[in-house]
């Protein structure tokens, strides 16, 4: 855990968020600026910085975050009609906060198309 990191103070507790899901390696919450009708993020409890940080020894919560993802659209009911999810990596890459993180956004037809 990281005293500056905004995700790091959700997964403890000292940020508030609505929790969608949870297990012992991820956490998942409503995002608070969603850019489509469901937009869900989904963090590793440990803290790992980037996509790029992913090692053999996190390797677990990159499985995780993708069944995480399926849970998410279960409960949101979104599985069966389509979702997207989301990594960014690095500032080019659109990552805001440097915590790995995936979005998983639907509830209605996504376009195709970047910034």
């Amino acid at each position: 855990m990281r005293d500056d990191c905004i995700f790091c103070k959700i997964v403890n507790g000292t940020i508030p968020s609505s929790r969608v899901y949870e297990d012992d390696d991820v956490m998942a919450f409503d995002d608070i600026h969603p850019m489509a009708p469901v937009h869900v993020i989904i963090i590793p409890k440990r803290h790992i910085a980037t996509l790029m940080d992913v090692t053999a020894d996190n390797m677990k919560a990159v499985s995780s975050l993708i069944n995480a993802a399926r849970e998410v659209a279960r409960v949101k009911g979104i599985d069966k009609r389509g979702f997207r999810t989301v990594i960014n990596c690095n500032e080019e890459g659109g990552q805001v906060i440097f915590h790995l993180h995936m979005h998983v956004l639907g509830g209605k037809k996504l376009k195709d198309e970047l910034d």
